[in-house]
């Protein structure tokens, strides 16, 4: 069989109709009734054309494992049954083989399914391109920026448990061999009124809930974060925990997703900052103070969130609370301060924190964007993946709903004229007749929305820019005035007549008939929501905090760059946003998923049929059918074809032998088919009707049944003859072993009889010798026997004679030797009683000299000589201490910490006092020999000693070394005396110190010179002046706790010296040199902040960079070797020690 025989079809096995070109007849009934079969039977993907139509099964299903991305790796599209893998492969051979950049557009209403088919379409493609180390951490890197995003910008909706609430495309870059390089990430219109309100049944974004469920509580203190969630306004609680969703394994997963991507640790926390300072401005509350000219102005209830959020960002207290309390309008020269309301200070306070969360999102972005980017500048292949909002019709649609639905209608736009360009390019691709198509085009509703003068969104922009009074019902009647006779346009207050009794159609409400259905719109809330004003005192509050994100957020809040033109308006910027992408999906080959939400439960196996009629009639998929089967139903290569229907005509069967497209013509004419039913491309036969298409396939399938019938017949016969011969050889062989068996048993039994005979003779010689030989054994035993029996007898006999002389002697002896003991014993008793009686003698003659002396000398002792005793006593003692102390004292050396062991216990606190006497001595001994300039060197060494030790590893090898200064000899050195002449103070240090360069982490030599006032970086070999820095610019120096030689000098931000950023450098001399510059700040009045970290920032001009330091011996030796892993990581390896 032949490769493309063993290939599976679309058509095979099919459920329903794979494909809705080939659907029939096409109705709108038919169209939903092919859905739901398919989706009956788990088959949730379904063709139309080229575009995937995918139902969410609200359930996991087995079809997306690594077996099934190795089944659709490099297969035709139409090969097998329809799955969003075929339009990925699709994709991504194009853009690998034909290179075209390639973009996939992902449309659908929330809870459909889009975020989930953008993250199938990104793993597929991770999973067929290439390996590598570099590869693989691309695509790592890509595929973790989902979690980050979603945390940040997906919440819980009535119809979504993970609902994206921002549009993304991503762009993502790929070099000739179709390898990721990277990627840009764009994202359009964060609904950031979540942050402060959210509907009844849904949640704020997942971060905040995340973050209080997941993180430590070592993290939550530092946050001034508690776990309850009812503590917090800003987040909801009737829908705060979600079944199948675990917040607290969710922020585990965000945080490491955020370390793969790259993002630092300190970033990591000051974007946890921020998200706590949402939640601290979330329970800020105000209250109404009378002021003398009767006007209320609002003022803070309780100051303690209010201190909180200010601590976590650094912001000055008072000056957020009158920021809360007044407004400050500037118009060229004047300002103007106006209290404000509680009413206006909640809108404040809200729309602070709607600036903050939704800048932090865009910066978030930016800084994956970063991280992601292509390193290299070679030409690079793009695939765009589209994953935005679909088509919204809400009870209650405001702002948000019409600029969504405004960006869906650029999407239908674009998506039709795309879909008909690529059916034309076909046709005249192939030589085929281009018919043109009828269908309706929205092109006008786009117009009523983004018209420059009289599209509503200018309209808005307009009244929004307006002096005087502006409110939502002077944009409706502006609407009314202009926009009354658009045919897409229905407005109750409008001109046009026929909407007065339309009850159905509220006063301050308005109605566009979109592509996808008619729309009310409530405009209450447009302008405000268009302006989406941010009050100026606020920004210049954010701009001065204490924080390091905060100026990046909050740039127009710089006083020195105060701009008094208006910011644009959120319609505008996202008008222009989706302009810009609808450039850039034109200018790629598109791909589209069409997501549809079976039913609103989020349940399996439920299948609305109104709900999914209603996403079909806006996604227009019925439209695209149409425009599909405008020309030609179906088309199809030639091989595949004639290998597909080559058994309907026995011209081509079994095998053609000439052009299959000349196969196919035969097969064609053969069959009979009318030619107006199909048309002879270049490469491809296209047949216009399905039905034929349907005919082709009903006779191939009888065709099948009888050629499996002539297979089953020929296999039968085999099988038969086969098990025939199979037999007749066995009855043969068994024959042939039978033979041998009944000769193999009659010569046994012929050798078995033999060998009996011969054994019965045998055995009668043996027993005859044996009887011979066992008389004459008998006889010899007797002989021996008798004589043993007499041997036996002599020897008993001798042996009691002996026995009986020997007990003679034994009673002997035993007798004396007792007689000899009690004699002892008698002499031993006499001899005791005798020394008992002189012991006593002597006892008692002892008493009584003792008594006759004590008689004698009583009179003669007075009642103090018992003191003289002691105190004679005590002072000999002491005496003796002395002289013992005066042999035994140590070595003059102040190192020596040996002293003699103390001789008594009540000398304890004079021995440890003599020690310290002596000590003091011996150091003052010790220091008069020190001459001006040895001193000098040891109060260095001492200073060096209170910075550095216990602290870094590398200080004790310093110990002992000398600080020598001047190690280049620059005044006798003639290399460096022009160096020198431009010197003008002393040089206090001289050394080669090594820069280290940011872009790949080696280093330059260079000249380092110190004086008093100045710090010299020069060319090692010319002598150039490289940099001359004031040590009034030098604020830090930044050093690791570990062996290396690593040193940043941190400058003074703004100062002329920190143009460039601060310097990193290298030297063996790391502790004399911090030693020296510390003492000539110290002496100048001047503090300098020395930081011992193992990983500390370094600013080079513009970016921060990490300096990571590293245990593990580096490859080219025992020294440090410092490399760069990304655009802000530097990684030092430092020597195991």
């Amino acid at each position: 069989m032949s490769k493309m025989e063993a290939k599976t079809s679309l058509l095979d096995n099919m459920i329903g109709v794979g494909d809705m070109v080939l659907l029939e007849p096409l109705t709108e009934e038919s169209f939903i009734n092919n859905l739901k079969n398919r989706f009956d039977h788990s088959e949730i993907y379904t063709y139309i054309g080229s575009v995937v139509i995918s139902l969410n099964p609200y359930r996991p299903l087995p079809i997306y494992t690594a077996d099934k991305v190795e089944e659709y790796r490099n297969r035709n599209f139409y090969e097998l049954s329809p799955h969003i893998y075929a339009l990925a492969d699709e994709a991504y051979r194009s853009l690998r083989d034909q290179d075209k950049d390639q973009c996939i557009l992902i449309t659908g209403e929330s809870g459909a399914g889009k975020t989930e088919a953008s993250k199938l379409v990104m793993s597929y493609v991770a999973a067929v391109c290439g390996k590598g180390q570099e590869v693989n951490k691309v695509k790592e890197q890509l595929l973790q920026s989902n979690p980050v995003l979603e945390a940040f910008g997906n919440a819980k909706t009535v119809r979504n448990d993970n609902s994206s609430r921002f549009g993304k495309y991503m762009d993502i870059e790929f070099d000739f061999k179709g390898d990721p390089l990277g990627g840009v990430i764009s994202n359009y219109l964060l609904e950031k009124s979540r942050v402060v309100k959210q509907p009844r049944g849904e949640r704020n974004f997942h971060i905040f809930y995340q973050l209080l469920s997941g993180a430590s509580e070592d993290t939550l203190k530092k946050l001034k974060l508690d776990r309850d969630l009812s503590k917090y306004n800003y987040l909801s609680l009737d829908s705060a925990a979600v079944n199948g969703l675990d917040d607290a394994a969710n922020f585990r997963t965000v945080r490491n997703a955020m370390q793969i991507v790259g993002f630092m640790e300190d970033e990591v926390q000051s974007v946890l900052e921020l998200v706590a300072a949402i939640l601290k401005l979330g329970n800020i509350e105000f209250k109404p103070e009378s002021r003398v000219n009767g006007f209320d102005e609002s003022r803070v209830k309780d100051k303690n969130d209010l201190k909180e959020m200010c601590e976590l960002l650094g912001i000055e207290q008072s000056a957020l609370e009158r920021a809360f309390s007044f407004r400050t309008v500037e118009a060229r020269l004047d300002k103007v301060s106006t209290t404000l309301n509680v009413a206006q200070a909640y809108y404040a306070r809200d729309a602070l924190a709607k600036n903050l969360y939704s800048r932090l999102f865009s910066w978030l972005v930016t800084r994956i964007n970063e991280s992601i980017k292509a390193q290299t500048k070679v030409r690079k292949k793009v695939m765009g993946v589209l994953d935005i909002y679909g088509f919204e019709i809400f009870e209650d649609n405001s702002f948000e709903q019409f600029i969504i639905n405004y960006c869906n209608e650029k999407l239908q736009q674009i998506f039709i004229e795309l879909t008909l360009r690529e059916e034309q390019e076909e046709y005249v691709r192939e030589g085929i007749e281009w018919t043109n198509i009828e269908y309706f085009n929205n092109a006008i509703i786009c117009d009523l929305i983004e018209n420059n003068q009289n599209g509503i969104l200018a309209m808005l922009d307009e009244e929004c820019l307006r002096p005087g009074t502006v409110t939502d019902e002077t944009f409706l009647d502006k609407l009314n005035t202009i926009c009354a006779d658009h045919q897409h346009f229905e407005s109750r207050l409008s001109k046009n007549s026929k909407f007065l009794t339309d009850h159905t159609l509220p006063h301050n409400c308005f109605r566009i008939q979109h592509y996808a259905g008619k729309v009310l719109y409530r405009v209450e809330g447009f302008v405000d929501k268009n302006n989406d004003l941010l009050y100026r005192d606020l920004s210049q509050v954010m701009f001065k905090a204490n924080h390091s994100l905060m100026k990046l957020l909050f740039p127009e809040g710089n006083p020195n760059k105060v701009n008094l033109k208006r910011p644009p308006t959120a319609g505008f910027q996202f008008r222009a946003s989706v302009g810009t992408l609808m450039k850039n999906l034109l200018t790629k080959n598109p791909n589209y998923i069409r997501c549809i939400k079976p039913n609103d439960k989020k349940a399996a196996h439920i299948f609305t049929e109104s709900l999914v009629c209603h996403q079909v009639r806006y996604l227009g998929l019925m439209e695209n059918v149409r425009v599909r089967r405008a020309g030609y139903a179906f088309r199809q290569a030639y091989e595949p074809c004639l290998e597909r229907y080559k058994m309907l005509c026995k011209q081509t069967w079994p095998h053609w032998k000439g052009p299959a497209r000349e196969g196919v013509e035969v097969l064609l004419t053969d069959l009979q088919i009318p030619n107006e039913e199909f048309s002879y491309g270049r490469s491809k036969i296209f047949i216009r009707n399905p039905r034929t298409l349907f005919t082709l396939e009903n006779k191939r399938a009888q065709c099948l049944e009888d050629l499996a019938t002539l297979i089953q017949k020929i296999y039968r016969g085999w099988k038969r003859r086969t098990e025939f011969l199979l037999m007749k050889r066995s009855q043969v062989v068994v024959a042939a072993w039978y033979r041998r068996y009944a000769q193999q048993k009659k010569y046994q039994q012929i050798k078995s009889s033999t060998i009996v005979v011969q054994s019965f003779i045998r055995g009668w010689k043996a027993r005859k010798i044996l009887r011979e030989l066992k008389y004459q054994k008998r006889c010899q035993e007797a002989v021996t026997t008798i004589a043993a029996y007499w041997h036996g007898t002599q020897a008993r006999m001798e042996l009691r004679r002996l026995k009986t002389e020997a007990r003679n002697r034994h009673a002997v002896s035993v007798i004396w030797a007792s007689w000899l003991g009690m004699k002892a014993r008698r002499e031993l008793r006499r001899l005791k009683e005798e020394a008992r009686r002189r012991h006593a003698v002597a006892v008692i003659w002892a008493y009584w000299l003792g008594l006759k002396v004590r008689r004698e000398y009583r009179k003669f002792f007075r009642a103090n000589a018992g003191k003289k005793i002691y105190e004679f006593t005590i002072q000999r003692i002491m005496q003796k201490y002395f002289l013992e102390l005066k042999k035994t004292l140590p070595s003059m050396s102040p190192i020596d910490k040996s002293w003699p062991a103390r001789p008594y216990l009540f000398l304890e606190g004079a021995h440890t006092e003599l020690r310290r006497i002596f000590h003091l001595w011996r150091c003052k001994k010790y220091r008069e020999q020190f001459t001006e300039q040895k001193k000098a060197i040891f109060e260095e060494k001492l200073e060096a000693s209170e910075i550095f030790k216990d602290k870094k590893t590398l200080y004790p090898s310093s110990v002992g070394q000398p600080f020598k200064g001047d190690y280049l000899e620059m005044k006798t050195n003639p290399r460096y005396q022009k160096l020198n002449n431009l010197v003008e103070e002393k040089v206090i240090l001289a050394d080669i110190v090594n820069k280290i360069n940011r872009a790949n982490g080696k280093g330059a030599p260079r000249v380092f010179l110190l004086t008093k006032i100045n710090l010299v970086l020069a060319d090692h070999k010319t002598g150039q002046m490289k940099a001359s820095v004031p040590l009034s610019d030098l604020t830090g120096v930044s050093v690791s706790s570990q062996s290396d030689g690593f040193f940043a000098l941190r400058l003074k931000e703004g100062s002329a010296s920190a143009a460039k950023g601060d310097f990193l450098l290298s030297s063996e001399r790391l502790i004399e040199i911090i030693t020296k510059l510390h003492r000539i700040k110290t002496s100048s009045g001047e503090q300098i902040n020395i930081d011992i970290s193992d990983e500390f920032l370094v600013q080079f001009k513009q970016d921060k960079v990490c300096v990571k330091f590293l245990q593990g011996g580096p490859k080219n030796g025992n020294s440090a070797t410092c490399k760069r892993k990304n655009n802000r990581l530097l990684e030092v390896s430092v020597p195991s020690p």
